[in-house]
């Protein structure tokens, strides 16, 4: 196994459990920003796992000014009750944050196999790690994928809940081609190892859609991917999100990001080439959509890409994350 590189000065491991970590064969990555008590519930959601695995939790704390995260979670793991480590990404910025759990988990934990990921303002369900890792073997795949189930803090009208944006892109275990969100996944250590350190671009530190990116440039090395349906977690959708303004901004958001990664894969004319085209079609689309979906909301998605996409060719990207109070 090749040797572990030491840890980055942006880093430093603020509590650790006093297990050994050469019994651990899977890690749970779990980055924290400003969250302490959705991080208590997703700590609390992997303490109920039922798992034949012998797993560890990296926490990594984000906010190296308040060190919220680390104040409600360093007793767990100081007293053994969790096994694995919190770190302070000191370095602003979700890419950052799971660059710095991605790093910890093989620097730390030689025997892990698997590495899991689960964001704070989730809770996994009881048989999450198996259904995760024993789907990434059944399918023989690099990187699994699975739902993550809106709870919403406030009743949404029926086509908030069914809106794209909170819809589980797939619903079948099995082979897929892309992958989109980073807040429910399995991956085998292979893939760490491949991809190497940063494995998240940080120039996405602040507009979402480094997982994205990363998706894509893991293709480009031949990764395979898959989808587990019953590798289910909860994640909590804040009231504020059920809003037009919200929804809105996040589709926008999503055409922009699609457009940016495009470009850095295939160049800018064959970028701009499928924007325009899927400008011209999204009326049409966006007709169809709606009736079908008996929804003029759910029918504006398209155009919304679209639109979003086309802001992307000339450099308008919103920064969500730079003040994630506004999420």
């Amino acid at each position: 196994m090749e040797a572990s590189a030491a840890p980055s000065p942006c880093v430093t491991i603020e509590a650790r459990s006093p297990h050994d970590p050469a019994a651990v064969d899977t890690v749970v990555i779990l980055p924290t920003f400003r969250r302490p008590d959705g991080l208590t519930r997703s700590l609390d959601s992997l303490r109920a796992q039922t798992t034949r695995r012998s797993f560890a939790v990296v926490v990594m704390e984000n906010d190296a000014d308040g060190l919220a995260g680390l104040t409600a979670a360093r007793a767990r793991f100081e007293s053994g009750e969790t096994r694995g480590l919190i770190l302070v990404a000191h370095e602003r910025g979700n890419c950052s944050a799971y660059n710095a759990g991605f790093a910890a988990a093989r620097r730390e934990f030689p025997a892990m196999r698997h590495c899991l990921v689960l964001d704070d303002d989730e809770a996994a369900e009881p048989g999450w790690i198996d259904a995760m890792a024993d789907t990434l073997a059944m399918l023989d795949v690099d990187i699994v994928g699975g739902p993550q189930v809106p709870v919403f803090e406030r009743s949404p009208s029926a086509a908030v809940a069914r809106h794209p944006v909170f819809r589980a892109p797939y619903g079948r275990t099995g082979l897929v081609p892309i992958l989109y969100s980073s807040g429910n996944l399995c991956l085998h250590r292979r893939v760490l190892e491949r991809m190497g350190d940063p494995l998240f671009d940080t120039a996405f530190n602040f507009t979402g859609g480094g997982d994205a990116d990363f998706f894509s440039r893991a293709i480009e090395r031949g990764i395979r991917l898959g989808w587990c349906a019953d590798g289910r977690v909860l994640e909590t959708v804040p009231a504020r999100r059920v809003e037009w303004s919200w929804i809105h901004a996040r589709s926008l958001r999503n055409g922009a990001l699609s457009a940016l990664i495009q470009r850095r894969r295939a160049g800018r004319r064959r970028s701009l080439a499928k924007t325009l085209l899927l400008l011209a079609a999204s009326p049409s689309r966006a007709i169809a959509q709606g009736v079908r979906e008996r929804s003029a909301l759910i029918g504006l998605y398209p155009i919304q890409i679209a639109l979003g996409r086309l802001q992307g060719e000339f450099g308008r990207m919103g920064e969500q994350y730079r003040q994630p109070e506004a999420n």
